[in-house]
């Protein structure tokens, strides 16, 4: 036997070795320590056993019957058990004995087996391949499992000489089985609460009513950690004014990764003046260490990399910050901050290192880039009539712009309150992915020519809500100077660290994902909660969804951390089968379309002109390249939009064009990431470029567009 053949005997898929098969559950991908539980066992009663007074065959207290699988559980002195056990397979009165098992890391939790177990084959096993093998180890066929190829359940026969952990982990050595999991039985619980002293106090991770609160107003972050409460190896990089890392709630092992201070150009994010209070609250929401006291973040088992930025928005600072965070490993980046200005278009350069981020970092999956949405209670970008503020500071038709948020590679925060409905500060517009439960509060915003926050024109009525519970800067210093935590943090602040938490669960779970898979799911999963109330300042309504499932006020809805990670879990993808030899390359298939039909771009209208491609094509996207004509007065009021058959939309142009007036550009994969969303789906159907003009006064047309497709 060669070294290749001894280890593939003695090994199961994944490397484990023999010696560990009866103690390692393959589940899920993963791969669970377990030991056995030394006073129990469990039994199947056979036919006979039934009929017969079986307790007396088995010297053993009986404590619980598991219906589900028909077992009967015992419980016996450790010193006897295994003579026990013995004597109960020699019994006529059992079909089956066990040991009963409990998670290293979670003594008292018992795994009980049943005589079951579920094989996925590859997808070149034959009908008799498959026979052969279940016979080679005494099994019998008993059904398929709808939905899964080549996939069956079997049942132990009295010919198995293996329980189900070690069958299960010797099969998975066949190159003709994809996976083998043992049937397994755990007691079921309420959902995960952590032990720390302070969590009852943070509503929007998990409530149970009551008043100040609308039932599902909260992310159902319980039923997520029953999933995963997130793993050190997912990073969290908190850009901000500082984080004070010396914090109780940030310590732990391989908790704080590649800290730095870009300001002061050292390794010690911490405070270092009065007001350097944001970022450490920012960072508890997001990713609290859960350690049995204060309180616990979204994804308290991820890491966090604290991030002190300079305060300033000029090119190097953003990027020094985004760089740094790509470099050193981050997985999701929070930005709790955006601009001073009214109208803040990003520069090439801003735009290019997010863009980069996005699609480079993660080795080539994509940093997860989430920015809040700002508290003025305006359009991340729009115009609004303004009248009303103190000494008319701002006055008449006002354009608002806020760069970050409005970049189409991130994920734009806006808030929701403790009753499901919209924070009043809460910036919208068509630029927002989900919303977060945060505070309710008056708006507010900063102008650089007064130096002070200035309050927009008064709500009269008054704002109910619960503020957001979380950690403060360590002593008197910080928001509140009686403690290490505040209840009075909020903002849309708030809710992007709560939306990064959320991506830090979903990539604990399957970290293959992209940042564009991750935007996907949060999206696809959030909750369309609706507030069909009107804006107590503005008077609009806004809390309702369009034909895509979208709202200015909530984006596609209130972030569901328990629907995302189970999103995420079901994705994963399968292990590999046997290979197979590789087939002949042929060349990707091109699929054209063009449209040069000329069409009038109506002016400062959000409907904007649109114009078709049909593609009569049902095979998966590989490639997608776009080139647009367009000439326009002024090409900085347009937006250009690409929009697949499925309804899925991505932004090609946003408002950078400035004074051009011709436009014939290719977008490509390579130039607009955002198109690898529209990947893997079918080609089939009518695909619509969409055309839109923001600003009044200047003109253009879309002299046409040309579609190519690689399938």
């Amino acid at each position: 036997m060669t070294n290749r053949e001894s280890f593939a005997a003695n090994h199961a898929a994944g490397g484990i070795p023999k010696s560990s098969w009866g103690s390692i559950l393959q589940r899920g991908g993963e791969e669970v320590a377990l030991e056995k539980v030394s006073n129990r066992f469990t039994v199947r009663l056979s036919e006979q056993g039934k009929a017969t007074d079986w307790r007396a065959d088995i010297p053993a207290d009986h404590r619980l019957h598991l219906s589900t699988a028909e077992l009967e559980e015992f419980v016996v002195d450790a010193s006897q058990r295994d003579r026990v056990m013995d004597a109960a397979r020699a019994s006529d009165a059992t079909d089956f004995a066990s040991h009963v098992y409990q998670p290293k890391e979670s003594p008292g939790s018992f795994i009980y087996l049943s005589d079951r177990i579920t094989i996925q084959f590859s997808p070149q096993a034959t009908a008799a391949q498959i026979a052969a093998i279940a016979n080679s180890v005494g099994l019998r066929q008993l059904h398929p499992v709808l939905g899964l190829p080549n996939t069956f359940v079997f049942q132990l026969t009295a010919a198995a000489r293996e329980n189900p952990l070690k069958l299960t982990n010797r099969l998975m050595g066949n190159p003709a089985i994809v996976l083998a999991e043992p049937d397994i039985i755990t007691a079921a619980q309420s959902f995960y609460q952590p032990r720390d002293s302070l969590y009852s106090r943070q509503w929007y991770l998990n409530h149970n009513g009551g008043t100040g609160f609308t039932a599902g107003s909260h992310i159902f972050a319980e039923a997520a950690w029953d999933i995963t409460r997130g793993d050190r190896a997912v990073t969290i990089a908190v850009a901000d004014d500082s984080v004070d890392i010396n914090h109780p709630d940030f310590q732990g092992s391989g908790k704080i990764v590649a800290p730095r201070d870009i300001k002061d150009n050292d390794f010690q994010p911490l405070p270092g003046s009065l007001n350097d209070n944001h970022g450490t609250a920012c960072a508890g929401v997001a990713v609290a260490e859960e350690n049995g006291r204060g309180i616990v973040g979204v994804a308290p088992g991820c890491s966090l990399m604290p991030i002190r930025a300079t305060g300033m928005l000029d090119d190097r600072s953003i990027e020094a910050l985004f760089t740094w965070a790509m470099e050193k490993g981050a997985d999701v980046i929070s930005c709790s901050w955006g601009p001073t200005a009214v109208h803040f278009p990003l520069s090439l350069r801003q735009r290019a290192i997010i863009t980069r981020v996005v699609s480079e970092g993660r080795n080539g999956k994509g940093c997860i880039v989430v920015f809040a949405a700002g508290n003025a209670n305006r359009p991340v970008e729009g115009t609004v009539n303004e009248r009303g503020w103190p000494g008319n500071q701002i006055q008449g038709f006002t354009q608002w712009l806020s760069g970050f948020a409005v970049h189409p590679d991130v994920i734009t925060v806006s808030a929701c309150t403790s009753l499901n409905k919209k924070a009043a500060y809460s910036n919208w517009g068509e630029s927002i992915s989900v919303c977060a439960p945060s505070n309710n509060a008056a708006p507010g915003t900063f102008l650089p020519s007064t130096g002070f926050v200035l309050t927009p024109p008064p709500i009269r009525t008054a704002l109910a809500g619960q503020g957001v519970f979380t950690t403060d800067r360590l002593g008197s210093a910080g928001y509140n100077p009686a403690g290490d935590f505040t209840g009075d943090f909020g903002g849309t602040s708030s809710a992007c660290p709560i939306v990064a938490g959320v991506a830090a669960l979903v990539l604990s779970v399957n970290p293959d994902l992209t940042a564009w898979e991750v935007k996907r799911i949060l999206q696809q999963t959030a909750d369309k909660i609706v507030d069909p109330d009107p804006d107590p300042q503005l008077g609009l309504r806004l809390g309702t969804y369009d034909a895509d499932g979208h709202s200015q006020w909530f984006g596609y809805g209130k972030v569901n951390a328990f629907k995302a990670v189970q999103a995420a879990q079901q994705s994963l993808s399968k292990p590999k089968p046997t290979p197979t030899p590789t087939p002949t390359p042929t060349l990707p298939k091109r699929l054209e379309g063009s449209n040069q039909t000329d069409f009038a771009i109506p002016d400062a209208n959000p409907q904007g002109a649109v114009s078709a491609i049909t593609i009569n094509d049902e095979r998966a996207a590989k490639d997608i390249q776009v080139t647009v004509n367009i000439a326009h007065d002024f090409l900085g009021d347009v937006e250009i939009y690409l929009l697949a058959p499925s309804g899925e939309k991505v932004l090609l142009q946003g408002r950078t064009l400035g004074r051009a007036t011709q436009l014939q550009k290719r977008y490509s994969l390579q130039n607009t990431p955002a198109l690898q969303s529209l990947l893997n789906q079918s080609a089939q159907g009518d695909w619509q470029l969409q055309v839109m003009d923001r600003v009044p006064l200047d003109t253009g047309t879309l002299k046409g567009w040309q579609l190519s497709l690689s399938v």
